[in-house]
């Protein structure tokens, strides 16, 4: 049995209360008005940026209103030629009431008139170009106040939703591990079920937040999901369009099945493994394996409408038929790195005395594996997208590379180039610091790949990797390390009774 060392305990209390206070720090300083964030983004502006306004500001200023406003006129009589028939319809009045003055008055009676009009007209239309500006402005800093108001939301959901998803990757490897009968891996599968605890410590905060989401958008405390907000759906034809799918009940709805089926899946299941410990025959691993195709099926249909509801929709306007696949890649991988992680822990403090260097090597080459899959799947969906270049779809990836260039570009290479460069040679696979460093690198790698799916689209280009985010990180990994190893506390180690145990303790590669 193993025992929670009362180090790990107290370390997992202290990331927590670190990331609560870096939580609460986040929420306090977020801004709550326009004028707070007015003056949060010209503090973050002060510098060479605002030096450069301020020269443009005093050569506008040098120019004349007058010269400005005529400016402005002449460029908006070329596009739409009113101007111009204005002035000339009142040249020809004037032309015709002085004709038959004499040449010299006939000039200065005509020039004054037009250039009356002119003036008046271009005062008229710099007011009219004065006020647009205005509106203009403010609705950019209430666009901008609400960015930074759904900084620390959207910190919470990134590593909520995050943490959650590794726990549900290492319950989808368990149902494969499953169906697939595979004689390596039993002597695993408590490290798996442990992990897996946290997926109903997890659901409940993630729906208890998605509940909270929900309720405050209407009040303006957020805009994470802008579809939740009427006046947008009023003012926005493509967004009241999916409203029959995107509406605050069904969306909770769905989100409820989802979670209910994935936790009850992991109890049952669960429950016969440790029943098939005890039992004289294999009815309880003939159930568990049907058990376990019957939720492979319900997750793949699950998760892709998830990726859909939970991170998708954020952006309501872009879509991608390839999203929940490339989403499940993420968190598959990052689950099955965790399962490693966890499995090198043990073994370091002399449990799972049945786990060989095959074992870890095999876990190695999932890591592996399941990192060039979704290198795959972020190639083809950015360069379909790339290529094909339709406004709508492109958008998504000129935000990101614009204004996330260094996040976008660096997961890529923890992601891909370095699990390439380590994890391809077989003898790295056996070594444990090369393992540690690369799922190290692995699990930070796919949350930046969470932050950039979700944070441009809630913040725009207002992010940054601060205390909020930080302290949100800190505290599910906190939780995460508790619930997990108070888990293995609960059963043994090693399944008794599974058929397959006997070829998983001599599995040698």
């Amino acid at each position: 049995m193993y025992t929670f060392s009362s180090k790990l305990k107290t370390f997992s209390f202290v990331l927590m209360l670190l990331g609560a206070i870096g939580i609460g720090v986040g929420f306090f300083n977020a801004p709550k008005n326009i004028e707070e964030a007015q003056k949060m983004i010209e503090a973050e502006n002060h510098g060479g940026h605002g030096e450069t306004t301020h020269e443009n500001a005093s050569e506008n200023h040098e120019m004349p209103a007058v010269q400005k406003a005529t400016k402005h006129v002449e460029e908006k009589a070329h596009e739409t030629h009113t101007g111009t028939l204005h002035d000339t319809t009142a040249l020809a009045a004037v032309i015709e009431k002085e004709a038959n003055q004499p040449a010299d008055a006939k000039v200065t009676t005509v020039a004054a008139p037009v250039e009356a009009a002119h003036e008046q007209h271009a005062t008229s239309s710099h007011k009219t170009h004065e006020a647009d500006a205005h509106a203009e402005h403010e609705k950019h800093l209430e666009h901008q106040f609400h960015q930074l108001q759904n900084k620390p939301w959207a910190a919470l959901y990134v590593a909520c939703l995050f943490i959650m998803l590794i726990s549900l990757g290492a319950l989808a490897f368990y149902a494969i591990q499953q169906v697939a009968q595979a004689g390596w891996s039993p002597v695993l599968f408590r490290v798996m079920q442990g992990i897996t605890a946290y997926l109903p410590v997890g659901s409940v905060i993630f729906f208890i937040l998605l509940v909270v989401l929900a309720l405050t958008v209407p009040l303006h405390y957020n805009h994470l999901f802008i579809w939740m907000d009427e006046d947008v759906v009023k003012a926005d034809k493509i967004i009241a369009a999916k409203s029959g799918y995107l509406n605050v009940p069904f969306w909770l709805i769905r989100a409820a099945i989802f979670l209910i089926g994935w936790n009850l899946y992991r109890y049952y299941s669960r429950k016969n493994c440790l029943a098939q410990d005890e039992s004289n025959d294999n009815t309880f691993y003939k159930k568990n394996f049907k058990l376990s195709a019957a939720f492979l099926v319900f997750f793949i249909v699950t998760e892709s409408i998830m990726s859909w509801d939970w991170i998708m929709s954020i952006d309501p306007h872009w879509f991608s038929t390839l999203f929940g696949w490339y989403v499940f890649a993420s968190f598959f991988v990052s689950g099955i790195t965790t399962i490693a992680m966890v499995t090198l822990y043990l073994k370091s403090k002399g449990y799972l005395e049945y786990v060989n260097t095959s074992h870890i090597h095999d876990l190695a080459k999932f890591m592996f594996g399941i990192s060039v899959f979704w290198t795959y799947l972020w190639f083809s969906q950015f360069m379909l997208i790339w290529y094909a270049n339709i406004p709508e779809e492109v958008t998504y990836f000129i935000t990101r590379i614009e204004d996330y260039n260094l996040p976008f570009f660096g997961m890529v290479v923890m992601n891909f180039v370095f699990p390439i460069l380590i994890l391809i040679n077989t003898d790295f696979k056996r070594l444990t610091w090369v393992l540690v460093m690369a799922g190290t690198i692995i699990l930070l790698g796919h949350y930046v790949d969470f932050f950039n799916m979700i944070m441009p689209s809630a913040v725009g280009d207002q992010w940054f990797i601060g205390i909020p985010e930080i302290g949100s990180l800190l505290f599910f990994i906190g939780l995460f390390l508790y619930v997990v190893f108070n888990a293995l506390t609960k059963s043994p180690l090693l399944p008794k009774r599974n058929p397959f145990i006997e070829e998983s303790k001599h599995f040698h590669y």
